[in-house]
C-alpha cells in the first residue's frame, strides 16, 4: 500500500511538472500585445470606423506584437481573435506575382514574354481609339499595371472565361505609358495556370502555401474556415454605426475561379510568414521559395517615372507597389519598403532598410481610400514608435 502511495505521489508529481512545463513553453510561446499599438486600435473602433482590428508587427525576423481588438462579427458579439481570418482582396496580387517568379525562375516564362505566348485571346487586342498597338502586351505589363487594359477585377464563373473576356475589351491606351489598375494581375495569374499545367489555387498551395505552412491561406474556406471570417462593415445611417456590407469580390461559391487579383482569404500570422519569406530573400525558416534575384527582380522599380494611385510617393514593381518618396502615410517608412493594401482596408508592407514587417487586418468598405486611411498610419507610426 505504502509503495502503492508512493508510486501514486510520484506520477502526480510528474504530471504536475508536465503540465507546469507546458504552461511555460505556451507563455515563452505567446506573442507580446503592444498596448500602444492595440489603443490605435480602440481609437478607430470607438469613432465607428472598423469593428475590429488586428496587428502584427515584425522586427529583425521576429514577431514583437499580435493584437486582437474589438469584434470579428457584431451580430452574434464573437470577438476578434489573432487567427481571425480576413478577405485581404488585392494583398492577394504580391503572391500571384511571386508564383509568376517562381515559373521564371525555372526557365517557363520570362515576364517580357508576350501575353498572346500563353493566352491566344490576346493576338487580336484593340486600342479604343482605334490606333495601331505600338507593341503586343507583355507579362511584364499585365503585373505592374501598365498595360492598357481596363475595367472591373471583380467576376463570376471560371479564371479562363474572364481572362478571355478582359482580352475583348479594348485598350485604354498604349501598353508601356500610363498607370492605370487594373485586372493585368488576373491575367498573369491564368498565365502561371496555362504553363504549370495545373489550377492556379493548386500551384499557390504546393509551392507557397503548404511549404511556408501558411495554412489558413485559400481561396475556399470550408466551413469552419468562413466561421472564424471576419465579416465586412460598412457605414450606416449614424455616425458611429456599422452595418454588414458583404463580400463583394468573392462568395466563396464552388463555380467561382480563384481570383489572382483579390481572391484570398488569410491571417496575420500566414501573411507574416510570406512577407517575411521575401523579407529573407526568397527563404523562410530553411524553406526556400524564390533566389535573391527573383526577390530583387519583384520587389525593384519597374515602371520609370510613370505615376501611379492610390498615395504620393509611390512606384511599381511586379505585382508590389513600392515606396519611392516616403510622405503621409508613408513618412515614417524607408525608401524601397514594398507591399500592398486590400480594398477592404487591409495593408501588409515590409520596410528592408529597418526590416519590419507592418500587418494591419480590418474588414470594412465605403470609407474612403484605405491605403491613405489614418489608421493605416497611425497604427504605422505607433510600431516604428514601439520599436525604436
Amino acid at each position: 500500500m505504502k509503495k502503492r502511495t508512493i508510486l501514486l505521489s510520484l506520477l502526480f508529481s510528474l504530471f504536475a511538472s508536465v503540465i507546469q512545463l507546458s504552461a511555460q513553453e505556451k507563455q515563452r510561446r505567446a506573442v507580446p500585445a503592444i498596448d500602444s499599438i492595440n489603443e490605435v486600435s480602440r481609437e478607430y473602433i470607438a469613432k465607428g470606423r472598423a469593428s475590429g482590428v488586428v496587428t502584427l508587427v515584425a522586427n529583425q525576423g521576429k514577431v514583437v506584437h499580435l493584437g486582437a481588438v474589438g469584434s470579428r462579427d457584431l451580430e452574434s458579439d464573437k470577438s476578434m481573435q489573432p487567427w481571425t481570418r480576413f478577405a485581404i482582396a488585392s494583398m492577394t496580387k504580391p503572391i500571384t506575382a511571386t508564383a509568376v517568379m517562381i515559373l521564371q525562375q525555372e526557365g517557363k516564362l520570362d515576364v517580357n514574354d508576350e501575353l498572346s505566348k500563353y493566352l491566344p485571346e490576346f493576338r487580336e487586342v484593340q486600342l479604343k481609339s482605334g490606333e495601331s498597338l505600338v507593341r503586343p502586351l507583355t507579362i511584364r505589363d499585365a503585373l505592374t499595371h501598365t498595360s492598357g487594359i481596363v475595367g472591373d477585377q471583380v467576376f463570376r464563373g471560371s479564371l479562363e472565361d474572364h481572362v478571355k473576356e478582359v482580352a475583348s475589351r479594348p485598350l485604354g491606351f498604349q501598353p508601356g505609358t500610363k498607370w492605370q489598375y487594373s485586372p493585368g494581375v488576373s491575367v498573369a495569374g491564368r498565365i502561371v495556370e496555362v504553363v504549370s499545367e495545373q489550377p492556379f489555387e493548386s500551384f499557390l498551395k504546393e509551392r507557397i502555401f503548404s511549404p511556408l505552412r501558411m495554412n489558413n491561406t485559400m481561396f475556399r474556406p470550408d466551413e469552419k474556415g468562413i466561421r472564424n471570417l471576419a465579416k465586412i462593415y460598412q457605414p450606416g445611417e449614424g455616425e458611429q454605426d456599422l452595418v454588414f456590407a458583404g463580400n463583394r469580390i468573392s462568395t466563396f461559391e464552388p463555380t467561382d475561379g480563384p481570383n489572382p487579383s483579390g481572391g484570398l482569404v488569410s491571417t496575420a500570422q500566414d501573411l507574416f510568414r510570406f512577407y517575411q519569406m521575401v523579407l529573407n530573400g526568397g527563404e523562410f525558416r530553411g524553406t526556400r521559395i524564390l533566389e535573391k534575384q527573383f526577390v530583387d527582380l519583384m520587389t525593384s522599380p519597374q515602371i520609370g517615372d510613370l505615376a501611379t494611385g492610390f498615395t504620393p510617393g509611390n512606384t511599381w514593381g511586379l505585382g508590389w507597389c513600392l515606396v519611392r518618396e516616403p510622405q503621409g502615410v508613408s513618412g515614417m517608412l524607408s525608401v524601397g519598403t514594398f507591399g500592398h493594401g486590400g480594398a477592404f482596408g487591409t495593408q501588409g508592407w515590409v520596410d528592408p532598410k529597418t526590416e519590419t514587417i507592418f500587418v494591419l487586418l480590418i474588414q470594412r468598405t465605403n470609407m474612403g481610400n484605405s491605403d491613405g486611411s489614418d489608421l493605416r498610419k497611425d497604427f504605422q507610426q505607433a510600431a516604428v514608435d514601439a520599436i525604436e
